[in-house]
């Protein structure tokens, strides 16, 4: 797929710097594949559109607070932006200025959290090995930041805002945004409708990573840990045989629900899976997704779900109608 193909016209004023407030106040655009048909709703009128043998997936995966400022042995200033553990006490992570960070260098931050480089790796990535007094998660939580998007310009005055209100699995370095349009009250009222269920993809930045290339082919995808219940595994995957319908919860679902449709990956692993059209989905019947940035993999997802042109009509007519973008925006159903 051509790059170039996932190109669309954005007026700046459509990204949503703020989320809605309450949160089921986002505007939900409702399209039945079979038909063409669309709907101008609101989030919290998902339960109308929501079937009583549906099966509705999450992501519960929870963001750290991984963005640091820190200081160099210089008293220059430097940021680090811890993306996965790497198993051993280190992790990957993004950092700045990365030619002046070379190993054995360490970085003083808030709470006395230190950060040692024990590797430079390509692409402004570095390996750093924390060093906190206490838990690294309580070091985190008065150190770091949440790394929001740079499209947002403002920081929410409650960090909570940029997890979903079923967040508990600790570990992402960005929010499955669909989720954020939840309230625990739409979430309660789903659960008492729906069979709902988790999976855990642990989200990297390169998911909503721009692409380069100027064919997606070329692409790479960083690959991603995942994680799903086998019970849960055996109902979605089972679901159509069924006569059920499964409907995923963001294209972070999507990518774990599609990954373990094949019978070799196992229910606990790391997927690289790239999703684009012509994709024919074996496990997801129904989206709930945000609008996505151009020439982005996730963009290239929802057309291999909804149809090229199709997804292009409709971020068309979310623009006209003053859709808001993004992580903080307004969301689609594609049943």
């Amino acid at each position: 797929m051509r790059t170039d193909r996932l190109d669309y016209h954005l007026p700046e004023g459509l990204i949503a710097q703020a989320p809605a407030e309450p949160r089921d106040a986002a505007r939900l655009l409702v399209y039945e594949r079979s038909t063409g048909a669309t709907r101008h709703r609101c989030f919290r009128d998902l339960l109308d559109e929501l079937r009583d043998d549906d099966i509705v997936v999450l992501n519960a995966t929870r963001v750290l607070p991984v963005r640091i400022r820190a200081t160099r042995p210089t008293g220059g200033a430097a940021e680090v932006l811890l993306l996965e553990p790497r198993g051993d006490g280190s992790w990957e992570a993004l950092a700045r200025p990365w030619r002046k960070l070379q190993p054995g260098v360490r970085l003083t931050a808030a709470a006395g959290l230190e950060l040692e480089v024990a590797e430079r790796l390509e692409g402004g990535r570095v390996r750093v090995v924390p060093h906190a007094t206490g838990t690294l998660e309580q070091a985190l939580a008065a150190a770091g930041e949440m790394p929001l998007p740079p499209y947002i310009h403002a920081r929410p005055d409650d960090p909570e805002r940029y997890q979903t209100v079923y967040a508990r699995l600790a570990g992402s370095a960005a929010a499955p945004t669909a989720g954020l349009h939840f309230t625990p009250e739409l979430l309660e009222a789903v659960r008492g409708r729906c069979t709902v269920v988790e999976v855990d993809l642990r989200i990297g930045l390169d998911t909503f990573r721009p692409v380069a290339e100027d064919d997606l082919d070329a692409h790479e995808m960083h690959s991603e840990a995942y994680g799903i219940d086998p019970q849960v595994r055996a109902l979605v995957t089972g679901a159509r045989a069924a006569g059920r319908r499964v409907v995923a919860v963001g294209t972070t679902t999507a990518r774990v629900l599609e990954t373990i449709a094949d019978a070799a990956a196992p229910d606990v692993g790391r997927t690289r899976l790239k999703i684009q059209p012509p994709y024919a989905f074996r496990v997801v019947d129904a989206l709930v997704t945000n609008f996505h940035l151009p020439r982005s993999t996730l963009l290239a997802m929802v057309m291999a779900f909804a149809g090229e042109e199709e997804t292009r009509r409709l971020y068309e007519l979310a623009v006209r109608e003053g859709y808001r973008f993004y992580s903080f925006g307004d969301a689609m159903l594609l049943a």
